[in-house]
C-alpha cells in the first residue's frame, strides 16, 4: 500500500494532474487485473452479489423501490441497445435507470454490507451500477468481479482516510468516486478518462447529512442509487471527452478546503500500487439484521439478555444505559439530540437509526425481523414505548478508541450495557462485534449468505427461480455475458401489481 498525503493546493501552486488523488484512484482502477484480485476477494464479491439480491427481493413491494422501478421503466432501450434489467421486472432499460431502480431496492431495508472507519459506508451500493453497465455493454462475470474489487478498494480507502460526517456531509460523497472507478475498471478505460469521471462523480454527489438526521425520509434509500446513477452518467460524459472540476479534492475551492477540514487540512489515503492485491472487500462485513450497522451487535446482545431475563425480569427494568462509541452515540443514540428517535409514530427510516427503539424491541422479543419489528403497531405498543424511553446512550472513550482501531482484533462496534432494576440491583454485560461479523460468534460464510437469500426470497421467488439465481451468482467469475441476465430474477407481476397501481403518476 502507498500512503498519499492529500492537502489543499492553491491554484498558483500548480499541482500536477498526476499528483491529484483522483488520478491515484484512477491508476488503481486501471491497474486492477485478474491477478490483483485474490481468490478470497473473488469469493466475497459473489457473496455480496447474493446478499444484495436477497435484500432487493425482500423490498420490491415497498414504496421507494416501487417508485424507482416506475421511473426506470419509463426509460426503455431501443432495439439496437442492450440495456440492463430492472430487478424483479425482467424488463431492460437504460443502464443508469436500472442502477437507480436496483440500487434503491438494495438499500431500502438497510440490510446489506457495511464498512466503518473514519467515515461509514455501504460498499455493496457500488454493485447495482457495475452490474447494470456490465449487462448493457456485454461484459463477463469476471469483468464484474474485477470492477467490484476496484470499487470496494476505493470505497474502503476513502472511508478509512477521509471523515465526512464530522462536517455533516453524507457518505455518498465517497460512493460516487468508487462507482466511477469501478466502471473504469469494468470498461478498461484509460487513467485520464477515469480521473475525470471520479472528479465529476464526486462533484455531483456531495450532499449534506440531513438525509440521516431528524425525521429521516425515504431519500435514505434513494441516495446511494442517485450516486450510482450519477457515476454512470459521469463515466459516459468523460468517455465522450468531457472533463471535471480539478483538482476536485485538493483545489482551493475544492471539497477539502470548503466542505471538510479546511485549507490547512491534510488527510492520508492508502491505495494499493501496481500488482498489489485489491482485497479491501475483505475488510467489510454484512448484516444479519435489518438495521443500522452499529445496532447489529446490540441486537445480538439484546437477544442474549432476553433469554436471561425473561418477561418478568424485563418488566422490572427502570433504566438502560448503553456505554458506546462516539459514532454510535451521535448517529443512532441520544447524542444525536433527535426527539424523533423516541417517537412511536416515526418513520421506519428513523426507527432503524434509533438504538433506544431497536434495543427495547429486541430485548422484549428476543429476535429481530426486517418487517415485523418496524410495524407501526409494534412501535406503538405501550409497554414497548415505556421501556424504549428508559434507554439512553453515553459515549465511552474506550469504545470510541476501539471503533477507530486499525487492529482487527481490537476494532469493535458494540457497547457495554448497564441495566438498572426497580429493586436497585444492576446487570452489566457487553458485546464487541455482531455475531455475523468475521470475528463474531457465528461469522457469515457462503452458507449464511445463501440462507439469507432463501429466507428473504420465500414467497417472492419460487424455488426454481431461486436456484437459477444462485447457480448464476456462484458461477459469477466464470459467467459469460449472456449469463448476467440470471442475476436479475423476475417475480410474478401479481406480487407487485397492487403496489405499482397505487402509485400516483409523475412527470416521466
Amino acid at each position: 500500500m502507498t500512503e498519499y498525503r492529500v492537502r489543499v493546493h492553491p491554484s498558483a501552486a500548480g499541482l500536477a494532474r498526476t499528483d491529484e488523488l483522483a488520478h491515484k484512484i484512477a491508476e488503481l482502477a486501471a491497474g486492477t487485473t485478474e491477478t490483483t484480485v485474490t481468490d478470497a476477494a473473488r469469493d466475497m464479491v459473489v457473496n455480496r452479489v447474493i446478499d444484495n439480491a436477497a435484500v432487493a427481493v425482500a423490498s420490491l413491494r415497498r414504496r421507494p423501490p416501487a417508485v424507482a422501478r416506475a421511473q426506470a421503466l419509463r426509460h426503455p432501450v431501443t432495439a439496437d441497445r442492450a440495456g440492463a434489467s430492472v430487478f424483479g421486472s425482467g424488463v431492460r432499460v437504460s443502464p443508469e435507470w436500472a442502477a437507480w431502480a436496483n440500487g434503491t431496492a438494495v438499500r431500502e431495508l438497510d440490510f446489506h454490507d457495511t464498512y466503518l472507519a473514519a467515515d461509514y459506508s455501504h460498499p455493496g451500493d457500488n454493485l447495482p451500477a457495475i452490474l447494470a453497465v456490465a449487462q448493457h455493454t456485454g461484459r463477463s462475470g469476471a469483468d464484474v468481479v474485477r470492477a467490484a474489487a476496484a470499487a470496494y478498494e476505493v470505497q474502503v480507502a476513502l472511508v478509512t482516510g477521509i471523515c465526512l460526517h464530522r462536517h455533516r456531509i453524507d457518505h455518498i460523497a465517497h460512493l460516487g468516486p468508487s462507482v466511477a472507478a469501478g466502471l473504469g475498471t469494468l470498461l478498461g478505460l484509460p487513467v485520464e478518462v477515469i480521473r475525470e469521471a471520479v472528479g465529476q462523480a464526486l462533484h455531483t454527489t456531495t450532499a449534506t447529512r440531513q438525509s440521516r438526521k431528524g425525521a429521516i425520509s425515504s431519500w435514505k434509500a434513494f441516495a446511494p442509487a442517485f450516486a450510482g446513477k450519477a457515476g454512470i452518467e459521469a463515466v459516459d460524459r468523460t468517455i465522450r471527452g468531457e472533463g471535471a472540476p480539478a483538482p476536485i479534492y485538493e483545489g482551493e475551492d475544492g471539497v477539502i478546503a470548503r466542505l471538510l477540514d479546511g485549507p490547512d487540512a491534510e488527510y492520508t489515503v492508502a491505495l494499493p500500487g501496481a500488482g498489489e492485491p485489491r482485497d479491501g472487500i475483505l475488510r467489510t462485513y454484512t448484516k444479519e439484521h435489518s438495521a443500522e450497522y452499529q445496532a447489529q451487535a446490540l441486537i445480538d446482545l439484546a437477544r442474549r439478555l432476553n433469554a436471561r431475563l425473561g418477561d418478568a425480569g424485563i418488566a422490572r427494568i427502570s433504566e438502560i444505559v448503553l456505554h458506546t462509541s462516539h459514532h454510535t452515540h451521535q448517529v443512532i443514540g441520544t447524542g444525536a439530540n433527535d426527539p424523533q428517535k423516541y417517537d412511536p409514530t416515526a418513520s421506519r427510516e428513523t426507527l432503524d437509526h434509533s438504538i433506544p427503539y431497536i434495543f427495547a424491541v429486541a430485548l422484549q422479543d428476543g429476535t429481530w425481523h426486517h418487517e415485523d419489528s418496524y410495524r407501526p403497531e409494534r412501535a406503538a405498543r405501550p409497554d414497548t414505548v415505556a421501556l424504549w424511553r428508559r434507554v439512553s446512550t453515553t459515549e465511552d472513550a474506550e469504545w470510541t478508541r476501539r471503533y477507530h482501531s486499525d487492529d482487527p482484533a481490537q476494532k469493535a462496534f458494540g457497547a457495554r450495557v448497564v441495566i438498572s432494576f426497580d429493586d436497585g440491583t444492576e446487570l452489566v454485560d457487553e458485546i464487541a462485534v455482531a455475531d455475523a461479523h468475521p470475528l463474531g460468534a457465528r461469522p457469515f460464510a457462503r452458507e449464511q449468505y445463501v440462507a439469507k437469500f432463501r429466507t428473504l426470497a420465500e414467497g417472492v421467488l419460487d424455488k426454481a427461480a431461486q436456484d437459477r439465481f444462485l447457480l448464476a451468482a456462484e458461477r459469477l467469475p466464470r459467467l459469460g455475458a449472456a449469463g448476467l441476465a440470471d442475476l436479475f430474477p423476475a417475480v410474478d407481476p401479481a406480487h407487485v401489481a397492487d403496489v405499482d397501481a397505487a402509485l400516483p403518476e409523475g412527470i416521466l
